[in-house]
């Protein structure tokens, strides 16, 4: 091996020496931060959506699709609705779910167990009725009021989605006593069947036009759509409940459907997660729905949700974020994964900075005493050689034959070329000491 090269890796070798345990420090430090601070998020998030063929179950597939931009898979919990997800986040089988205001009764904890993202999109109460069950009891084609349906045979769908409950409230306000009315608690799919079949007279559903059954009655000879005349009364007794109109030629423009508009109530819907889910996941969540959310829908223009009106819990700081303030400057530019890291990191990276620099100023002195005393060491046995000559102790046969052990043993010191002078100063110095021995 040359020479050069040889005392190139020593050198390297006392600098990695010198500089490994504050390097080791360093790491160690910065592990335990990476282990304390979590930044990365699991690779997996159950998300609560709703029935088949319903909004909330086709909501949720576009989450699924935009989160997997990003590595995170989202699994579809299907539910009978709202209530029933507000029951799956309380026991911990869901991370984030879809919940309708008015739908479903908060707990006292809930406020310091679940955390909002924000409305995401109104919900009308769609109650759509038979024609003919309009004509046979009220003599008219066209109802507008929930007194009109005392006798009648309506389905309010599953406990679990929360609809029951809020029918519940709208018939008592309308002084209808139970029993006025004959309600069945079928699930959506089955009760459609029945409404077609003429074995109900009306439906009620609780949903955004996004649901394929929704349009699909909208469109369906034979089949109204209840008009809230009292729209506006109902928002001002119920302060979950904002009046919405469905203009006319919205569903179809050319088919002129509906033929009117048509005065509805709606409840907003909202994003809520668990206050133990990842805030990566939360940040993810909340940056899509602005993006799922965000146009211009059959009930309001564009960039009016996600927004924080309506919460009934906390806002997260992830959801108010996404709401209020541009996207954060590296997730324009890096993958998700990378920037959430340097975000969450970069506080504790200036920390360890802040403390290794001064710790490095020890590094320098550490590699010149290094280096040094692989010369330096050698005069001690210089000095012992000196001390016997003085005292007389050795014949100046053996002491010659140390002498030139020793200067053998400095010949093969190396040492990089800038501390040099040391180990010629040592050789020197050994000349020096034989040429005293001799002379004495």
């Amino acid at each position: 091996m040359p020479q050069a090269f040889r005392n190139t890796l020593l050198s390297l070798r006392d600098l990695i020496l010198s500089a490994g345990p504050l390097a080791f420090l360093g790491v160690g430090l910065l592990v335990l931060a990476y282990w304390w601070l979590n930044p990365n998020p699991p690779k997996s998030v159950t998300l609560a959506t709703g029935p088949a063929q319903s909004a909330y179950e086709e909501f949720g597939k576009r989450y699924q699709k935009a989160l997997a931009v990003d590595g995170i898979t989202v699994q579809l919990l299907p539910s009978e609705g709202s209530s029933h997800n507000l029951q799956l986040l309380r026991e911990g089988k869901a991370d984030v779910a879809f919940v309708q205001g008015g739908t479903a009764e908060l707990q006292p904890d809930d406020a310091d167990s679940l955390v909002s993202l924000g409305s995401l999109f109104v919900e009308p109460v769609w109650i759509f009725y038979r024609t003919e069950s309009a004509e046979r009891t009220v003599n008219t084609a066209r109802i507008d009021s929930l007194r009109q349906l005392r006798g009648w045979r309506v389905n309010v769908g599953s406990e679990g989605s929360g609809v029951p409950k809020l029918m519940e409230r709208l018939l008592d306000a309308n002084k209808l006593p139970a029993g006025s009315v004959k309600m069945s608690r079928l699930e959506q799919t089955p009760a459609v069947v029945e409404f077609l079949a003429g074995r109900l007279d009306a439906l009620v559903f609780a949903s955004a036009p996004e649901s394929l059954m929704v349009q699909m009655l909208l469109q369906t000879p034979g089949v109204q759509l209840l008009d809230f005349a009292q729209h506006e009364a109902y928002a001002r007794r119920f302060s979950f409940l904002t009046p919405v109109t469905l203009p006319r030629g919205v569903v179809d423009l050319a088919a002129n459907v509906p033929p009117r508009d048509v005065r509805l109530v709606a409840s907003t819907t909202s994003l809520l997660a668990r206050d133990g889910t990842h805030p990566a996941l939360l940040t993810l969540f909340a940056q899509n729905a602005q993006k799922l959310h965000g146009g211009a829908g059959w009930f309001n223009r564009a960039r009016e949700f996600p927004n924080s009106r309506h919460s009934e819990l906390p806002i997260a700081k992830e959801g108010d974020r996404a709401m209020n303030e541009p996207v954060p400057l590296l997730q324009r530019y890096l993958p998700f994964w990378l920037a959430n890291l340097i975000e969450r990191m970069w506080l504790v990276l200036g920390i360890l900075l802040a403390i290794m620099l001064p710790l490095s100023r020890v590094v320098p002195p550490l590699y010149q005493f290094r280096v040094r005393s692989r010369v330096f060491r050698w005069y001690g046995r210089l000095r012992e050689i000196e001390n016997e000559m003085e005292a007389g102790q050795a014949d100046t046969a053996e002491m010659l034959k140390a002498l030139n052990a020793l200067e053998a043993q400095a010949e093969k010191v190396s040492v990089p070329l800038s501390y040099a002078d040391e180990l010629y100063a040592l050789r020197n110095h050994i000349h020096l000491v034989r040429k005293k021995l001799l002379r004495g």
